[in-house]
């Protein structure tokens, strides 16, 4: 690790990628220092980190909420500023080393294409930034010379898998924890609650990345992002469902070797890595112990139970922004299923509606990926009526 700290900016603080993020930065003082934090709304919790921290800039989203982030932060040496398009020029600032781009859903492609023009070094952590824009954002980022580290568990663990390799991969192993619903019967979907999606086995997430996860859409969206991050063909990226989520995933090499990175589920682990990287360091988290591992188990996902992954599969071979327009509904028909107002089982409906309704661009500017996200979700909105 080089003697000067690394300044960090994180885009979505009070996220659960971002408030975890916070907890590695505070173990390791010595190695990374804050430089500026954005929220959407949260204000509260972005003054508390604000506070603690003490970064140079902070910025909430919503500009609704400035004067009360600005009136708590008075008198304190920390700028103030409002507005998405504020969280992407400080981002992109000559303060800034590493960029944690943890902001929900399609929210943070801007500030993030921003920061990567800058050549910026990018943690992903949003998932949605890939699937939305892949060719734009892998085009800008080998222009400006901007690296894009992986935050997400299982792009964490194949990133990890291919350190020091020269041999061609011939498969990625994707794997998937199944989520809640893995052995509830199909019969029984209908009756699903926003309770019981959000009740995760394994992992401690956002609600967006919880109920994606119960339908199997965040893994349809790590294909996606996989595919982009590694350059592999979506064809040789399978989806391994492993219950237990020791191992985060796995890389299949021309020799038929497989490299697989394990431990257990713990975000600050491959938040830490892609912050300190290339460098690995201490982390006080749980340790495995293989005699006491009573068994890891491993299935192919059942795409009828679970159509959403199929219809990811779908999307990212129909390609242009088709992938940007299913993204868009799914995080309409999501929101909409949090709030009541449809079944889970009628979330798949929604996206598939809305793509057979998306205008085909199959090379889409930035501005015809941001129409379409727009236009998708009114699409979807009006699919959400019908579907009630």
């Amino acid at each position: 690790m080089e003697e000067n700290k690394r300044r960090i900016a994180i885009l979505g603080s009070t996220g659960s990628i971002g408030t975890q993020a916070l907890d590695v930065i505070s173990l390791h003082p010595d190695l990374f220092q804050v430089e500026m934090l954005s929220a959407g709304s949260n204000a509260e919790l972005l003054i508390a980190q604000a506070k603690k921290f003490n970064p140079n800039a902070v910025v909430i989203c919503n500009k609704e909420k400035y004067g009360e982030v600005k009136d708590a932060l008075d008198g304190l040496d920390i700028k103030v500023f409002a507005g998405v398009e504020s969280a992407g020029d400080l981002a992109g600032g000559s303060n800034v080393d590493i960029v944690l781009a943890s902001m929900v859903g399609f929210s943070g492609l801007a500030p993030t294409i921003s920061a990567i023009k800058k050549g910026k070094v990018i943690a992903l952590a949003n998932k949605e930034t890939l699937v939305a824009a892949g060719s734009i954002v892998t085009r800008l980022a080998k222009e400006n010379g901007s690296p894009i580290l992986p935050v997400d568990s299982e792009h964490s663990a194949i990133f990890q898998c291919l350190q020091g390799e020269r041999a061609r991969v011939e498969k990625i192993l994707l794997t998937a924890s199944g989520g809640p619903f893995f052995n509830l019967p199909e019969e029984k979907f209908n009756d699903i609650t926003v309770e019981q999606a959000l009740n995760h086995p394994n992992w401690k997430m956002g609600s967006k990345v919880t109920i994606d996860s119960a339908s199997m859409m965040n893994k349809g969206l790590e294909i996606m992002e996989a595919a982009w991050l590694f350059g592999i063909p979506v064809d040789q990226i399978e989806v391994v469902v492993h219950p237990q989520s020791i191992i985060h995933s796995m890389v299949q090499f021309s020799d038929g070797s497989i490299k697989a990175q394990l431990g257990y589920p713990d975000m600050r682990v491959p938040i830490q890595y892609a912050l300190s990287y290339p460098n690995r360091i201490d982390l006080d988290t749980k340790r495995i112990s293989f005699p006491e591992l009573s068994q890891l188990t491993f299935f192919s996902p059942d795409l009828k139970k679970f159509p959403c992954l199929r219809i990811a599969y779908e999307a990212f071979k129909k390609g242009g922004n088709i992938p940007c327009a299913m993204n868009a509904a799914n995080e309409v028909a999501v929101a909409a299923f949090l709030r009541g107002q449809i079944k889970f089982t009628q979330i798949p409906t929604v996206i598939e509606k809305t793509i057979e309704k998306c205008n085909f661009v199959a090379s889409p500017t930035v501005e015809d990926i941001f129409s379409t996200d727009r236009i998708s979700k009114e699409k979807a909105t009006e699919f959400l009526v019908q579907t009630r």
